[in-house]
């Protein structure tokens, strides 16, 4: 048991391992949603149906966030930074929270929650989310 543990120390990251995705100018959005009534898997599906995969893939998942101030901002930030979300401003005195994963109904369902709980906790409201990738 001891040698499975330390095999996991020498693995060697695979040749074909795909680089971070960075939202540089040459990310799309390849889905969103801002319908709080209209369920994830339903959405992915729809994009399935278009012929959009997105279930499984690693994407960037952005939340749009609408804090009332910089305060809520840096306070979110600060919350979500130890998951692995990166904080910043967008247009229109928005608040994104980005992060790149893998994306399934499940995980979008979960973390559209978490957003919507912290956004209201700091007297805001999270307005939906995009998924950024490559085409």
């Amino acid at each position: 048991m001891a040698m499975a543990g330390i095999g996991r120390f020498f693995r060697r990251r695979s040749a074909d391992a795909a680089p971070p995705l960075v939202d540089d100018g040459t990310l799309v959005v390849v889905g969103e949603s801002f319908d709080p009534a209209r369920a994830d898997s339903a959405v992915l599906a729809d994009l399935a149906e278009k012929g959009v995969q997105v279930e499984g893939r690693e994407l960037v998942l952005r939340h749009v966030l609408r804090l009332p101030d910089a305060a809520a901002a840096a306070e979110a930030a600060r919350l979500l930074a130890p998951d692995g979300w990166t904080v910043a401003p967008g247009p229109d005195g928005v608040t994104h929270a980005d992060r790149q994963q893998k994306v399934t109904a499940l995980e979008l369902a979960r973390e559209r929650s978490r957003m919507a709980g912290l956004a209201q906790r700091l007297g805001g409201d999270a307005e939906g989310w995009l998924l950024l990738g490559r085409e």
